[in-house]
């Protein structure tokens, strides 16, 4: 198949796939880090959802920062609609729902619990990465459009885990953001055995 992972720039899933033996490309803004540039599309992602591409499966990681509940205090200013924010929401859902309705047999977009007020359709499942052998809390949803949920592989007691992913992806500074927003392995896996 041939497969684009948008907005991705660790590569985490575009591996996994190619581990399968598929055509996957990731897309990103950014260079990537994941050590493939030759499977790196550095470009706008809305260009690369043209049908010329003729895309098998799309699988993309949408910025989150303004769509996300973690922002709530943020949209919010003293009880305030911040509106300059919340117009970058209504920016932020307009992308990913140009994602959600590409040309596509199969999709899937993936993005934490997302603020009532931006009114985006209802995801089809939640995963943790405790689900996939990783010891960490971290609530995502997944939207898809031709697949099946994901399958668990392999369960770590939630007893054990922590919020905080510690070095996975928690460290602080300039680059906080892009580490957090990394995939687990285990879930990148489980994507390309399930969907593959």
């Amino acid at each position: 198949m041939k497969i684009l992972v948008a907005c991705e720039e660790s590569q985490a899933v575009c591996k996994a796939f190619r581990k399968k033996g598929h055509q996957a490309y990731s897309l990103d803004i950014i260079p990537c880090s994941g050590g493939h540039p030759e499977w790196h599309l550095q470009m706008d992602a809305i260009k690369a959802l043209s049908p010329i591409y003729k895309w098998d499966m799309i699988i993309a990681f949408p910025p989150c920062t303004y769509l996300s509940v973690a922002g709530a205090n943020s949209l919010y200013r003293g009880k305030k609609l911040n509106f300059i924010r919340y117009k970058k929401g209504m920016l932020a859902k307009r992308f990913f729902m140009r994602i959600l309705n590409a040309k596509c047999k199969k999709i899937c977009v993936e993005n934490p619990t997302q603020l009532k007020i931006f009114n985006i359709p209802k995801h089809a499942q939640t995963i943790q990465p405790y689900m996939f052998g990783h010891p960490f809390l971290k609530r995502t949803n997944l939207w898809l459009k031709g697949l099946k949920p994901l399958k668990a592989t392999n369960i770590v007691d939630v007893e054990s885990c922590t919020r905080q992913a510690g070095n996975w992806f928690n460290k602080g500074g300039k680059d906080r953001q892009k580490n957090r927003s990394k995939t687990f392995p285990g879930i990148a896996a489980a994507m390309a055995e399930q969907w593959g």
